[in-house]
């Protein structure tokens, strides 16, 4: 059973507590049944590493801001591409065939973001592991555990998914092949794209809500 950290980071990470939510301590206590000891002490730990902030006397779920949202991408960049290069030297035959075979299932799934997120994450979890280097993989866990506090999925734009899942095969062809500076140019392009997505779909929001207050 997962403790009370692991629930609270997991119902963040799925959307279930978005940036700007309040986290009321008896209400996730009752939510997840479990005594409000531990999850006083999750809260804390959250809090610690800034996936929750003080509103006054409340924790809400942090924002990244424009700031964030780049220093972010730009070290995930560099740990993700490392992976890609160290996956391509390290990985079995076994690993690079299940990384092949979840871009073949995730085409099943181009019309529903959220599993495609889910997928995405597995996905790239995968190349981590591939990589075999526990201190890299560990670095990478923290990264994407912060890239839960992003409001939604640069899947969600219409085109990103197929887009990613070509992408993907590149990274796995390069992969395959034991090429590991084709492997980091593939990861990085990858991630390249992604974040412009972000970028773009970021200031249509701003847009909408500037356009909102106008009104």
């Amino acid at each position: 059973m997962k403790d009370a950290y692991s629930l609270i980071l997991s119902a963040i990470d799925n959307g279930t507590y978005r940036p700007g939510d309040r986290l009321v301590e008896s209400e996730l206590a009752e939510r997840f049944g479990v005594s409000r000891t531990p999850v006083r002490e999750a809260l804390q730990r959250l809090e610690t590493q800034s996936m929750l902030t003080r509103d006054g006397r409340s924790l809400v779920v942090a924002a990244l801001d424009h700031n964030q949202l780049t220093e972010l991408y730009a070290v995930r960049t560099e740990l993700e591409a490392l992976a890609a290069r160290l996956a391509a030297r390290q990985a079995s035959r076994e690993e690079v065939k299940v990384l092949g075979a979840m871009v073949d299932e995730d085409q099943a799934i181009l019309d529903d973001p959220q599993a495609l997120a889910r997928a995405n994450r597995r996905f790239h979890h995968q190349i981590h592991l591939a990589s075999h280097n526990r201190y890299l993989v560990q670095q990478l866990d923290i990264v994407h555990r912060t890239m839960a506090l992003m409001a939604s999925s640069s899947l969600g734009v219409p085109g990103r998914g197929a887009d990613a899942l070509v992408e993907h095969r590149a990274i796995v062809d390069a992969i395959a092949a034991g090429d590991a500076d084709a492997a980091d140019a593939a990861l990085r392009s990858h991630i390249s794209r992604a974040y412009e997505t972000r970028l773009r779909q970021g200031a249509r929001e701003w847009a909408a809500t500037v356009e909102q207050d106008r009104r």
